[in-house]
């Protein structure tokens, strides 16, 4: 009677198996790899590099859950998808993870059937204007053009500052950032909006970067971060742990440099993170070198970062919000014990 019930007031579907309810994690290590979900090209994270390889944060992270899986990190398919495609193709199965610098939203989070499994960049819109346009802030753009990416939240967020202010724009619309920045380059808008970290690497791509400034202004939180599908708790912890796994290896100074030596420590922290001690990888279904592989093969998360967004990337953002916790910033691993 009590199911019969639960059944009628949640409807059939309660009782029905969700898709992802199959491993995963078994259908991955089956396959041999890991198919993930990357932008068409954001510079710093994800877009290739003149040789044609995928480089960027985003790409890092797919290249991590690969070495934790596979002890491998190369042993990863890359799918490029623009911002409409992106849900679709992680709903269908056609991807195993969406790492494509994806705001973390309710909408999102409780109407699409997928999990976000945590942040691993704090972001926020922005403004790229022309300096011949004369604007030092965002208020004085009532009446521009914009072009932005289809398919984001930079569209909502754009209509609802905007309105907020009493302002008046419009807008052109392209389905990849490639597309946008052309736009921005033929004069078909004044201003391209989108993260504040995109549009960095926009800037890059104008023929004259020296021409365009990013206004100050941050108008909407925009928390980044991997997506799976819902159903599936096993997959969800290793996508989350490795995520994790990352930010606990720079907290604890355990970077690629270093890993062989730490491998020694007795810092009982250490010791469970790299597998000496404890059953982290058993619980989650790895091998118990799982971060060990990773952190060798990939680097911590300040690696990852510095090298694709940071100080040593040509887009040089302040790490910011996304410092470790214990620096000023969010970024904060659940403890791994």
């Amino acid at each position: 009677m009590k199911i019969t019930k639960i059944a009628f007031l949640l409807g059939a579907a309660a009782l029905v198996p969700s898709i992802a309810s199959a491993s995963t994690l078994e259908e991955v290590v089956k396959k041999g790899e890991l198919s993930c979900g990357i932008s068409t090209g954001i510079a710093g994270f994800s877009s290739t590099d003149s040789k044609g390889v995928w480089k960027g944060l985003d790409v890092d992270f797919c290249q991590s859950v690969a070495a934790a899986v596979f002890g491998d990190a190369s042993k990863v398919k890359y799918i490029p998808l623009t911002a409409k495609e992106r849900f679709t193709a992680l709903q269908s199965g056609e991807i195993d993870i969406l790492s494509r610098a994806t705001t973390w939203t309710a909408t999102r989070d409780t109407s699409l059937g997928l999990n976000f499994a945590g942040v691993n960049y704090y972001d926020g819109q922005g403004f790229l204007v022309r300096k011949k346009l004369g604007v030092s802030s965002a208020k004085e753009l009532s009446g521009a053009t914009f072009c932005i990416q289809a398919g984001t939240t930079s569209e909502l967020n754009l209509t609802d500052y905007f309105q907020a202010n009493n302002m008046e724009y419009r807008a052109v619309t392209y389905d990849t950032s490639g597309q946008t920045v052309n736009g921005f380059k033929s004069g078909r808008c004044d201003v391209i909006t989108s993260d504040a970290s995109q549009l960095y690497g926009l800037k890059l791509k104008l023929d004259d970067p020296d021409s365009a400034i990013v206004l100050p202004e941050i108008i909407s939180k925009e928390p980044l971060g991997p997506v799976v599908r819902q159903g599936d708790d096993e997959w969800f912890n290793v996508v989350r742990w490795t995520m994790f796994a990352t930010l606990e290896a720079e907290e604890l100074g355990v970077s690629s440099v270093n890993v062989e030596a730490m491998l020694k420590s007795d810092n009982p922290s250490i010791m469970r993170l790299l597998g000496t001690s404890g059953t982290a990888g058993e619980n989650l279904g790895l091998k118990g070198d799982w971060v060990y592989q990773m952190v060798k093969q990939v680097g911590n998360y300040g690696q990852m970062f510095d090298r694709n967004v940071g100080k040593d990337s040509p887009l040089n953002i302040d790490r910011g919000l996304n410092k470790l916790w214990n620096q000023g910033g969010l970024m904060y691993s659940m403890p791994i014990r």
